[in-house]
């Protein structure tokens, strides 16, 4: 998940300057200019996966033969270890051009999204997704079938078939749990409507709710809508953040009871895979596939919970700093750090990040190098251009990343974060056959946030400011609030809902609502006097959409908790971090998630991991203090 998306897409319109002296420093603006206006430079090369849409339709008719090809031979394919290797290859051939014709089509979309001619394409190739899914479901039965002695003497006799041990292993340790290929084809075919509850909860949040008005201090009259709430939420001003959130929520809460039904429709489809495939709960069912023991889930709630005073001291630095008598839920949002003004050109925000990288070595900033001289980065914003940012790696071509870039630290930041992702996936894929060279997505965050902590690091060595150091630590801070404790919070919530589903309850608005207020109130300390949370609070937990992806949203956490631990590693010197890093990374998918980790040198089935996280969270705020005292001294807060 990108950096963005954390922070809910949030991108304000104030520019930063470089020095603590005001210098006007030029951001283009290409926010309202067409596509085909964006200098060249500034655009991400999608000619590197297809030269035009003509050849886009005509790896498509291959992508069909492929398929078809696959069809034909899926009889013999397991007769001997060289059919089998043809056809494993065969497969990843459909997928790698699967994933092609569907990443232009999409990136083409996302840059001018009033183009009906790529939701089309896209759409296409989404339903040759699901056709193609149905139609390998031979794969893992024929796998299933076969003896285990065959299986070994083919992998001995065939060295080249090697590479495709990690994926047979993963089958044959989910024998259990595959069913037989008539009824994997019926189940496969619940993909044409899965979406259909997360998609109406998303319609009825984005879209269909009455956007209540609002008079703001200024006079601004303004309808909150589901985007602008969160622009608004972190207001400098105090009563319109409580008016805005008090507003949004008790709006909210009209539409709980529908919103429960959908959440309680898509627990139960968790539940019905945990039924049909013979799992002990729905957290085992999530997983099972990448070998995580729910210890590790249950360790992280544990340890979050166990270490909630880093979070309640930074609470109380930024109520202290916001000179409120009383600090409330609403002004979580709100920037304790006033009156930083900088900003960074692109290509300053290109230095920064090569010089914060030194210490990952020479081959790795070289790498970052080639992302911005090959143009693999798209970088301003355009007229119908997809808000936000991400990255996307592409096997047989490159990463690509998309920006919005605005000149805020914060967009330095988020670039930072997108090019850790990038940098993984390029390694992976460099090192990697196909099919080991997708990670998983416990393991996707590492690498970005790992690169944010080298960013931070940097610029606090480096910066002279007092206050843009407390700016910097603050937004990191913040940053690792909203995906430690609060993601964990929300994993802490999304385990007692299945549990309550598993015991053949109903997810009803009041049982949601008491949960979520209670454990909002426990985690930001409302009966210590840290937070104080008001019941309109309690129906938030209708507008969070990663609920319905299932045990999600805890890899967040993990993976900035990970991240942590790997880079003190790094920083303190200890013997083979870097090499151990980034052979992590160059290993892609070849073995699980938590074996890799373990293999670097942090093993995330203990508590050492997470309470180190918190203790650097605990000492970044003890530094946000003392900086504070240092301002103090000058008068400058």
């Amino acid at each position: 998940m990108s950096r963005s998306v954390l922070k809910y897409f949030i991108v304000t319109l104030l520019f930063m300057q470089v020095s603590s002296t005001p210098q006007e420093k030029k951001i283009p603006d290409y926010s309202n200019t067409l596509r085909k206006d964006i200098p060249e430079e500034f655009k991400w090369k999608i000619e590197d996966i297809y030269m035009n849409d003509d050849a886009w339709q005509k790896d498509k008719e291959a992508l069909k033969s492929i398929l078809e090809k696959i069809t034909i031979k899926s009889k013999s394919w397991t007769e001997s270890s060289a059919n089998m290797l043809a056809m494993l290859k065969s497969i990843d051939e459909a997928y790698m051009k699967l994933q092609k014709l569907y990443d232009y089509a999409k990136r083409q979309y996302d840059m001018e999204m009033s183009n009906s001619k790529y939701q089309i394409m896209k759409g296409e190739i989404q339903a040759m997704q699901v056709d193609a899914g149905v139609k390998l479901t031979f794969i893992n039965d024929d796998i299933l079938k076969m003896k285990d002695e065959t299986i070994e003497k083919y992998l001995k006799e065939n060295a080249e078939l090697g590479q495709y041990h990690f994926f047979i292993e993963q089958i044959i340790r989910a024998r259990k749990h595959i069913l037989p290929m008539e009824q994997e084809k019926i189940i496969s075919l619940t993909g044409l409507y899965s979406s259909s509850i997360a998609d109406a909860a998303s319609i009825l949040n984005d879209v269909d709710k009455i956007s209540p008005e609002v008079t703001l201090s200024t006079g601004e009259k303004v309808a909150l809508n589901y985007m602008n709430y969160f622009l608004l939420r972190s207001s400098k001003n105090p009563d319109d953040r409580s008016l805005i959130m008090r507003t949004f929520w008790n709006n909210h809460k009209k539409y709980k009871n529908i919103l429960a039904a959908l959440f309680d429709g898509g627990m139960k489809q968790h539940l019905f895979n945990v039924k049909v495939r013979n799992y002990q709960s729905c957290l085992q069912s999530r997983l099972y596939a990448d070998n995580i023991d729910t210890t590790v889930y249950l360790t992280l709630i544990n340890s979050v919970k166990n270490n909630l005073e880093p979070l309640h001291r930074y609470l109380k630095l930024k109520q202290k700093l916001l000179g409120l008598p009383v600090f409330r839920y609403d002004d979580v949002y709100a920037s304790a750090v006033k009156n930083v003004d900088k900003q960074f050109t692109y290509d300053e925000a290109k230095d920064i990040l090569l010089n914060s990288y030194k210490p990952l070595g020479e081959n790795y900033c070289k790498v970052v190098e080639k992302a911005f001289d090959d143009r693999w980065i798209d970088v301003y914003p355009n007229k119908d251009k997809e808000t936000g940012a991400y990255s996307g790696g592409i096997y047989d071509v490159h990463p690509y990343i998309k920006m919005n870039y605005n000149g805020e630290y914060d967009a330095v930041a988020t670039l930072s974060h997108e090019l850790g992702h990038a940098l993984h996936s390029y390694l992976s894929s460099k090192e990697q056959p196909y099919i080991n060279s997708n990670y998983t997505t416990f393991s996707a965050e590492i690498a970005s946030t790992f690169n944010e902590n080298l960013l931070m690091d940097y610029m606090l060595k480096n910066e002279k400011d007092d206050l843009f150091k407390l700016y910097i630590i603050d937004q990191y801070l913040d940053g690792a609030r909203a995906t430690i404790y609060r993601q964990t919070l929300f994993a802490d919530y999304e385990l007692a809902m299945h549990r309550q589903v598993e015991e053949g309850k109903s997810l009803t608005a009041e049982w949601l609502d008491e949960k979520y207020l209670s454990l909002t109130r426990e985690y930001y300390g409302h009966d210590k006097g840290v937070t104080q949370v008001d019941d309109y609070i309690a129906c938030e937990w209708g507008n969070v959409p990663h609920f319905f992806l299932n045990f999600y949203v805890f890899q967040y956490s993990t993976g900035l908790i990970s991240s942590m631990a790997l880079f003190q590693n790094l920083k303190s010197g200890k013997e083979g971090a870097l090499e151990k890093y980034l052979t992590m990374l160059k290993a892609g998918g070849s073995d699980y998630p938590v074996s890799l980790l373990q293999k670097a040198g942090v093993d995330m089935t203990r508590e050492e991991p997470y309470k180190a996280a918190l203790t650097r969270f605990d000492n970044l705020v003890t530094e946000m203090e003392n900086i504070v005292a240092r301002l103090k001294e000058q008068g400058r807060i």
